[in-house]
């Protein structure tokens, strides 16, 4: 069965095919509406289940609009709809979904919960994102980068704020795809050990850095993610704003990357906290095309996994 449920846990020469494969897809679509179907569509007949627990906007309408673009189907379903592990089990629940679907996307809290559906689904299952990992936005950061400025590998990649599961992935990326990795934040919100001694084992060259400054010198990427979740309770929100205040990316700090630097942001964001407006909508930034690039990075993700 072929999940796609981490960056780590795929083989590098699939993401790249995937990359390359998305590029195309997008190159094919220029110019033509959105609601048209592609002129391959792979997915023809096959029906996708798209479960949240967490709520989305990008990940549902992307993963939406993509299964249509290539001709499938999507059932869309909340985690009060599902109830996930709650009176049926996760494991039957998988089973169930499995006569019903061709594929199973699941953005979700706890990791358990991803890694039980895939155990015991018989169809593919693609982590839409948990509490560890977001593997779905890295594939299309990593996208993003090298469509404006050519191959990852070899970059200084610079993470600043909170090491959070978008970071995670970006660590397992930097692995994968080869490039150096700096994270700047307070201690306190580090990235797991595990997922830096990972890329540093595959052979990523990964730093910690509390001064921000001194991190994004010669970056060739910035980036950084919101703060706060929408779970976090006000007390949490102040400890976190006075902890990472050092940390937003604003003109003086994007100055000391190269010249040709990019700026990411997974969004949503809360301007002017993570990071400024100036910079948000600023020469560097390709945090829309980033955006734009989740729908073709999942739809080559699909792909892989239904092995169309």
């Amino acid at each position: 069965m072929t999940h796609f449920l981490d960056i780590h846990k795929t083989a590098p020469e699939d993401l790249r095919a995937m990359l390359v494969q998305a590029l195309a897809m997008k190159a094919a679509r220029a110019g033509r509406p959105k609601g048209m179907a592609d002129d391959d569509t792979p997915l023809a007949g096959r029906m996708v289940a798209l479960i949240f627990e967490k709520p989305s906007t990008r990940t549902r309408i992307s993963f939406d609009v993509g299964v249509r673009q290539m001709g499938g189907a999507t059932m869309v379903l909340s985690g009060s709809d599902m109830q996930l592990g709650h009176g049926e089990t996760i494991a039957d629940t998988a089973r169930v979904l499995s006569r019903y679907v061709d594929l199973i996307m699941l953005r979700t809290f706890e990791e358990a919960t991803l890694l039980e559906m895939a155990e015991h689904a018989s169809v593919p299952v693609i982590n839409g994102l948990t509490n560890r990992t977001h593997p779905c936005q890295i594939m299309a950061d990593v996208m993003t980068y090298e469509e404006h400025r050519g191959p990852i590998a070899g970059k200084k990649v610079v993470w600043a704020g909170d090491g959070n599961n978008v970071c995670a992935s970006f660590l397992h990326a930097a692995g994968r795809f080869g490039f150096d990795f700096t994270f700047t934040g307070p201690e306190v919100l580090d990235p797991e050990a595990e997922f830096v001694d990972l890329a540093r084992k595959e052979g990523a060259r990964v730093e910690i850095e509390r001064d921000a400054a001194r991190a994004v010198d010669g970056a060739d990427l910035v980036v950084t993610d919101t703060w706060v979740s929408m779970h976090d309770a006000q007390s949490t929100r102040e400890r976190r704003h006075n902890l990472l205040r050092p940390y937003r990316i604003d003109d003086a700090l994007m100055a000391r990357a190269k010249p040709d630097a990019l700026f990411m942001h997974c969004l949503p964001a809360h301007r002017e906290e993570e990071a400024t407006g100036s910079v948000m909508d600023g020469p560097h930034s390709v945090i829309f095309d980033e955006a734009e690039n989740r729908l073709h990075a999942q739809k080559a993700i699909l792909r892989y996994c239904l092995g169309v």
